[in-house]
């Protein structure tokens, strides 16, 4: 799939932070094969959707010192939007998030990007230069004809990152590289047969005077890709994927990050949420349930219920014990709709300062993110969590009452 490049205080956070190849998950079983040939090209079906759940599991070093580990899950929801001549226009959201220190199994909203591009029925992209996903692209590319299993072949293909945050770099950082390819045959993932083809890299990149201009940047790249994908031939696409990577970067001001570990993902099949009749459901079990101060909307990323004034101790993430009878009743709501995603987002009233009300905000939704999955809600790799502040006010701060509404949680059912 891809990465990112992100920079708290000092030093990178990850390398690997998007990884969204178009392919996705597993460890699999090769099995002897007939030897046999078999034509492999992507296929597109207009109004076509799927989303893509991909995981990393990363290791930073700085100066060959290790620095942290960083656990990173990534979710994408592409739609074929229109199909000529074998070509497929595909429009995509994509949505990072990280676990961090202290905060057990929740996963923190990072970053959330869209990316519109065609892609050929041989894999190879048409994209704006101003997209900053996917971070690899033209990957995997297919020979024409026949693909006989052992058949070797290579392609060039291209990573792009995001150096916005941290350099304040307004265009995306580009590099090239030539992938080597190779069939592997049939295999097996998760009781189902696949195509297994065999994706390596290197990459030796060093920078175009361009990014001499800014106080910090990355001088040279050098690393690996080693890719496992598992190819379904009659759908047109990848079904899921697997990687070891490492990577280094070597900045101007003379230090080095390396980033090493392994990443999966994998195709989720879905069904369109019908938002009207999950939100008209929702408000009508929380009416015959009791909870109090529960509204319900919908958005175009899914389905909000919104608990105003939701209880912690003054200037802290402690839930109070009268909250836990609400949460528990929600709790039971969101049971019935198992299959998605929720994104559950803290607000504060205007009091404090902007960083406090942020951390509190972000403090808050991880409380009740734990609260859920103690509950049995959700495993952690289906719940979101961000914090937004005093940023999205829905009333006055400068009234009590307003300030009550404003001290808020909403947890949103997910439509991707």
């Amino acid at each position: 799939m891809g990465r990112m490049l992100r920079k708290e205080g000092s030093f990178f956070t990850s390398y690997s932070v998007v990884k969204t190849l178009w392919f996705i998950l597993g460890v699999a079983l090769v099995f002897p094969a007939v030897l046999k040939g078999e034509e492999f090209s992507f296929q597109y079906r207009a109004g076509e959707k799927y989303k893509i759940l991909s995981e990393v599991e990363e290791e930073v070093y700085v100066d060959g010192m290790f620095s942290h580990r960083a656990d990173i899950l990534n979710r994408i929801a592409v739609e074929v939007k229109d199909v000529r001549e074998g070509a497929g226009l595909l429009e995509g959201s994509f949505i990072t998030s990280e676990k961090s220190g202290g905060n057990g199994d929740t996963y923190e909203l990072r970053q959330s990007y869209y990316s519109s591009f065609w892609r050929d029925s041989k894999g190879k992209y048409e994209i704006d230069p101003s997209f900053y996903m996917p971070v690899v692209r033209d990957v995997p590319v297919f020979p024409d004809g026949e693909v006989e299993e052992g058949r070797q072949w290579e392609s060039e293909g291209e990573e792009v990152h995001d150096l916005r945050k941290g350099y304040g770099i307004p265009v995306p950082l580009r590099y090239p590289f030539r992938a080597r390819y190779r069939y592997l045959g049939k295999g097996e993932y998760k009781g189902s047969e696949y195509d297994l083809i065999s994706v390596q890299y290197t990459v030796r990149h060093r920078t175009s005077s361009y990014f001499q201009r800014f106080s910090l940047y990355p001088e040279r790249i050098s690393g690996f890709s080693d890719q496992l994908v598992y190819w379904d031939n009659e759908k047109g696409r990848p079904h899921a994927y697997n990687e070891q990577f490492s990577i280094v970067f070597s900045l101007s001001n003379g230090s080095e990050y390396e980033f090493t570990g392994v990443a999966r993902a994998e195709i989720i099949e879905t069904t369109p949420m019908d938002r009207e009749r999950v939100a008209e459901e929702v408000e009508r079990r929380i009416k015959e349930d009791g909870v109090r101060d529960a509204l319900v909307r919908i958005e175009d990323r899914g389905v909000t219920i919104n608990l105003e004034d939701i209880q912690f101790d003054p200037d802290s993430a402690r839930l109070r014990d009268s909250e836990r009878e609400k949460l528990e009743r929600i709790a039971q709501i969101l049971k019935r709709y198992p299959d998605r995603h929720l994104l559950v987002t803290g607000h504060t009233a205007l009091a404090g300062t902007p960083g406090g009300r942020q951390q509190l905000s972000l403090d808050r939704a991880n409380t009740v993110a734990r609260f859920l999955l103690d509950l049995g809600v959700r495993e952690p790799e289906q719940i979101m969590t961000e914090g937004k502040g005093a940023q999205e006010p829905v009333a006055d701060n400068s009234t009590p009452e307003g300030m009550r509404k404003n001290r808020r949680v909403e947890i949103t059912i997910l439509e991707n």
